[in-house]
């Protein structure tokens, strides 16, 4: 398991990660239980934060924010999988194509 109160990396690989902030380029992960997470792309099983902003997330089987989720695309991987935020707002992003 890998804690830490704040994290900034390129590129994060780990079974379990609990941190207060992240930022980052790629995350692929197991478990994510943050506070903010801020991202190019996710790839995890499960995803606890309290804010989140990424490109692209992709999940298993949960994914929710208390406050808000902004992306560009959101799915899960798993047949009646949930993504949903207990007190915001779920913001995806128009890609440039579809602005033109």
């Amino acid at each position: 398991m890998f804690k830490a109160w704040n994290i900034n990396a390129g590129d994060i690989n780990a079974e379990d990660i609990k941190a207060g902030d992240i930022n980052a380029v790629d995350i692929k992960a197991r478990d994510i239980k943050a506070w903010d997470i801020n991202a190019g792309d996710i790839n995890a099983v499960d995803i606890n934060a309290g804010d989140i902003k990424a490109k692209n997330i992709s999940y298993y089987a949960v994914c929710f924010a208390y406050h808000n989720i902004e992306c560009d695309s959101i799915k899960g991987r798993r047949e009646n999988s949930k993504h949903f935020c207990l007190g915001g707002k779920i913001t995806i992003r128009k890609k440039e194509a579809e602005k033109k």
